[in-house]
């Protein structure tokens, strides 16, 4: 195993402190559910405190390139690593997804039923939503971007509204499957060139991929991000998940999940498939375009 850079892995263990702590939460008293409550805001606070604190002192806001980097050797023999850094586009939504999924622990104060359950699935879904940012391998973005459909799934078809078991499974159903294309472009990326499988990203932006590739992979991964980004006309799931969804899930929903299409795009397609880019850039403006008009008539509606 191999580290890249003698600094403390910070960004590990924004990642690690809410899953493990997710769970532990089975062997905590269960008198009402108030010590889980306290313990799972303790949890988000502290891992909110903690990316303020490497923000404020080992971030530097003048660097454009990648900073706080770790790189194990996780899976070698798939070429897996567990590949971490943050930078202009990552640093600032690692905040916002601390800070948010820390204002919706404490909007779920109320939550009665199977606290237990609930703060685990919501500590998990942080974890996730983190990995999601940080990660710099293509492969360990794609599984962290899985790790976050079920937690998600079960917020919304337990705690949810009359409809939840509806709204939920339109959910899994449609972010599932666009992930798909997320899985194959990883994989078809990765391999590309032979005998050198990687799915870093850095060294992925350096391949050079026949353009009918790029322009394959640059459709599919914009099926994949338009439906998290909700665009139109893959938005159709999330009326109902909004509308069902509890207040803290709804919060997460449009605060932090909905930017990880963007931050996917920009990511994945701007970064990695540029030639493709410039043949899909009138398309994506012709996209924003038509989601600002329709968004405004349906806001008659």
């Amino acid at each position: 195993m191999m580290m890249i850079g003698e600094q403390f892995p910070w960004l590990t263990g924004m990642i690690l402190l809410p899953l493990v702590a997710s769970l532990l939460i089975p062997i905590l008293p269960a008198k009402e559910g108030k010590q889980v409550r306290w313990y799972a805001m303790g949890v988000a606070i502290a891992d909110f405190v903690l990316m303020c604190y490497v923000f404020v002192q080992h971030y530097d806001p003048s660097n454009s390139g990648f900073q706080l980097v770790e790189k194990y050797d996780w899976l070698p023999a798939i070429g897996l690593s567990w590949s971490v850094s943050v930078d202009g586009i990552s640093m600032p939504l690692v905040l916002l997804a601390g800070l948010v999924t820390t204002l919706a622990m404490f909007s779920a104060w109320q939550v009665d039923h199977k606290p237990r359950l609930f703060y685990v699935l919501m500590l998990m879904l942080y974890s996730a939503q983190i990995g999601v940012f940080v990660a710099q391998d293509i492969l360990l973005l794609f599984i962290m971007w899985e790790l976050e459909l079920v937690p998600v799934y079960l917020l919304i078809s337990i705690w949810g509204g009359k409809k939840r078991q509806y709204a939920a499974m339109k959910f899994l159903l449609y972010t599932a499957a666009a992930s798909i294309f997320i899985l194959v472009a990883a994989l078809a990326m990765g391999w590309y060139g032979g005998d050198n499988v990687t799915f870093d990203m850095v060294e992925l932006g350096l391949k050079d991929y026949p353009l009918g590739l790029e322009l394959f992979l640059y459709a599919g991964l914009l099926v994949a991000f338009g439906v998290k980004l909700a665009i139109f006309p893959l938005h159709t799931w999330l009326p109902d998940a909004h509308g069902e969804a509890s207040a803290p899930v709804s919060m997460i929903l449009a605060g932090v999940l909905l930017k990880m299409g963007g931050y996917g795009l920009i990511r994945l397609n701007m970064g990695l498939l540029s030639d493709a880019h410039v043949y899909f850039a009138p398309i994506l403006a012709t996209l924003g375009v038509v989601n600002i008009v329709y968004g405004a008539l349906t806001s008659f509606g």
